[in-house]
């Protein structure tokens, strides 16, 4: 089983993303655990994944989350497939970072 966490400002639009992502993975056929959580428990959620992503409202962030976790893919999440939910694109995108 793969983890990808989900980081946003709060936590709360990027737990529906959470949804798509979990219903596009189950329909691939793919064995992830995907959960999000506000950018506050970063210290605590980032260590288990191995995808982090991060919502275009904290995009700020990116470099430091990339230089915490160096090992760890971490993508900016795109705002079109963020506003549209596009859980399935975004599993893609996951998905190829866990292939590099």
């Amino acid at each position: 089983m793969k983890i990808i966490r989900l980081f946003c400002a709060n936590g709360f639009t990027t737990e529906m993303m959470t949804k798509k992502m979990q219903q596009a993975a189950e329909k691939l056929g793919l064995d992830y655990d995907i959960k999000a959580f506000p950018y506050a428990k970063i210290r605590d959620e980032g260590p288990k994944a191995d995808v982090i992503l991060l919502g275009p409202q904290i995009r700020y962030n990116l470099k430091h989350v990339e230089k915490d976790y160096p090992t760890t893919p971490v993508i900016l999440m795109d705002m079109r497939l963020y506003a549209a939910m596009d859980g399935e694109a975004m599993v893609k995108q996951a998905q190829a970072a866990l292939e590099k």
